[in-house]
């Protein structure tokens, strides 16, 4: 089967907390027996277990409704009822109270926390109910006070899908171990990795508020949103590689296809033996880091794939190299003008693996894994 991978296996948000429809209004909260993939959470920050909250919320796949995994592993089904007096749902576990948790057929996160519950809140819509989901990089965002960070994951009758991810925000340091058909496992930080990464981007130009004191990192694209980071970013770059091909021919292989790139207008055009198959319009700078707007690129195996290409491409600086995609990383992020946020975090993993933005996946350097076989799935929580 094709390979999952974070675009296709649950999106960031781009701008604030994330809802879902699930449920209806009126209908008694629904448990699904425990079983599914058993997590096991380690703990080795240095901190006590009993400061240590574990959320685990997503999408049941064989009904479509959202829900949490409780204590004794069951999945329930959210309910406006969740709520409590404070207006947020109880749905962190304390660590020490846990041994394995297991993962039913869901796509989800499980969220860490230090100190403190996370601050979800099942909402009302017209036709249901929805879960609002932190947003840490949102400084009037309820959970924003508190250090945590999530891995994704969609555990299916294919096999478990999953990784950590920095796409949004980086704040705490955590590697998954998955056990198969074979083990392995993925962006190991280094020692010191989270220090270091903050210190890294204090003292990089243009980046340094992007560190929200010791809480977290945010990424570029919500430095925008929140005014501390230049929307211009890019620009300039953006202008001269769309100067570059306006002459000159871009080739590319994209899902096992080859086609021919230039740029006529304001547009870069792909060909495919005379034949157009994609047309991205100039990007901002937002769009770079997000890879979205202009670069949006859906699930259909042609203009997806070339602009997850494009995207990566300038989010890594070497767009000046004809021949796409460029799959050596000793060439990435060497330009002055480059995603900084997403070097310093792939310099700071031990296999050099991360998820610095959304496309990361292309030429494999996400911090990603998959097992078509799985047996058991480990989340390791690093020292800092």
């Amino acid at each position: 089967m094709p390979s999952l991978n974070r675009r296709t296996l649950i999106r960031g948000a781009i701008g604030g907390s994330v809802l879902g429809a699930a449920g209806f209004f009126g209908l008694p909260q629904l448990v699904h027996a425990a079983n599914g993939l058993p997590l096991k959470i380690v703990n080795n920050t240095g901190k006590s277990s009993d400061q240590i909250w574990v959320h685990a919320v997503g999408t049941h796949l064989s009904t479509g409704k959202m829900g949490h995994i409780k204590k004794d592993g069951n999945f329930a089904e959210i309910a406006l009822s969740d709520n409590s007096n404070n207006g947020f749902t109880n749905y962190g576990i304390r660590l020490s109270e846990l041994n394995t948790l297991p993962l039913a057929t869901l796509s989800g996160r499980v969220y860490i926390s230090i100190g403190q519950q996370l601050k979800f809140k099942v909402v009302g819509t017209g036709s249901g109910v929805g879960l609002q989901y932190p947003a840490g990089w949102v400084s009037s965002d309820p959970s924003y006070n508190i250090v945590h960070d999530f891995m994704e994951f969609t555990n299916n009758d294919a096999g478990m899908f999953c990784n950590t991810t920095m796409v949004d925000m980086f704040g705490l340091p955590m590697y998954i171990t998955l056990g198969g058909s074979k083990t392995q496992s993925i962006a190991q930080w280094k020692d010191g990795g989270r220090a270091k990464v903050f210190e890294a981007l204090k003292k990089q130009a243009g980046f340094e508020k992007l560190v929200q004191g010791n809480l977290r990192v945010i990424a570029p694209g919500h430095g925008i949103d929140a005014g501390l980071f230049s929307k211009t970013y890019f620009d300039a770059e953006i202008d001269g590689r769309w100067q570059h091909y306006s002459t000159r021919d871009l080739n590319m292989t994209a899902n096992n296809q080859k086609y021919v790139g230039r740029v006529e207008g304001n547009n870069f055009v792909f060909r495919q033996n005379g034949a157009v198959k994609a047309t991205f319009a100039k990007p901002t700078t937002r769009d770079v880091f997000f890879c979205n707007g202009a670069l949006v690129s859906p699930n259909d195996g042609v203009s997806g794939p070339i602009g997850a290409i494009l995207a990566a491409s300038l989010n890594r600086s070497v767009l000046l190299q004809n021949n796409q995609p460029i799959t050596t990383p000793a060439s990435y992020y060497r330009n002055n003008i480059t995603n900084h946020y997403s070097r310093v975090l792939h310099e700071n993993t031990v296999d050099g693996k991360a998820y610095g933005f959304a496309y990361d996946d292309v030429c494999e350097q996400a911090s990603y894994i998959q097992d078509n076989a799985p047996k058991n799935v480990t989340l390791t929580l690093q020292p800092f």
